[in-house]
């Protein structure tokens, strides 16, 4: 298993922070195409909701056969993802499952390919797919250490993108609720200065425009903030 422990350090050097996730399974994908046992095209299906798209591939074979099994809404890549099962197909020929999208990739050059699910947080994202335009090309044991190591790879990859996403989305809606607090301290200064009230009574008169109005709180404070400035 050499080969398959070279493939593990590869992909464990490929730098993940600070960029994007394009690239970086750009780079995962390219890896897998080049050390995985009888790979000719690899890709990356990823799985949103009830949408699936490809992320990443190498080679026109790896993604026109994705399409195809986008277009019949099944397949190995997408049964792989959702039910997180290997499915290997040794000849598009003698394949029966999945007959509708078999019927469709028996016109291509696709004879193999073997598709591995993406672990993430308990369930699955999708899936490693690789093709072959050679029958059985993945019957071998380091086919499977190879490609399933591909897939964890890609799973992380994932994994940190959400990660720096969902910082970012917390990062933005702090900024967003300190400016708004921001503008609301202001009209609540101006009211208190026009109507001689407290601030809770400044705060009433906000709270009861924004519900007059159906309009944010936020933005009935803006409005009149920039009318007082708009009369400097």
């Amino acid at each position: 298993m050499a080969a398959v422990d070279d493939v593990m350090r590869e992909l464990s050097r490929v730098a993940l922070g600070g960029r994007e996730l394009a690239d970086v399974l750009g780079d995962i994908i390219a890896i897998a195409a080049r050390a995985v046992p009888g790979a000719e095209s690899v890709s990356s299906t990823l799985i949103r909701g009830e949408k699936a798209f490809t992320a990443a591939y190498h080679g026109e074979m790896a993604l026109h056969a994705d399409e195809l099994q986008y277009q019949e809404e099944g397949g190995p890549c997408m049964d792989a993802g959702r039910g997180g099962v290997v499915l290997r197909i040794d000849d598009t020929f003698t394949e029966e499952r999945w007959p509708r999208y078999i019927a469709r990739i028996r016109e291509t050059d696709v004879r193999s390919s073997l598709s591995v699910p993406l672990p993430y947080q308990g369930s699955y994202i999708g899936a490693l797919n690789i093709y072959s335009s050679r029958t059985e090309a993945f019957a071998s044991p380091e086919s499977l250490a190879a490609g399933l190591g591909a897939a964890e790879a890609i799973a992380v990859a994932v994994a940190n993108a959400d990660a720096h996403a969902q910082l970012a989305d917390q990062a933005r809606n702090m900024r967003i609720a300190m400016e708004s607090r921001a503008v609301i301290e202001q009209a609540k200064g101006v009211l208190m200065a026009q109507r001689q009230v407290n601030a809770e009574q400044a705060f009433e008169i906000l709270r009861q425009a924004s519900q007059r109005y159906n309009r944010k709180l936020r933005d009935i404070a803006l409005g009149i903030v920039e009318s007082t400035q708009a009369q400097v």
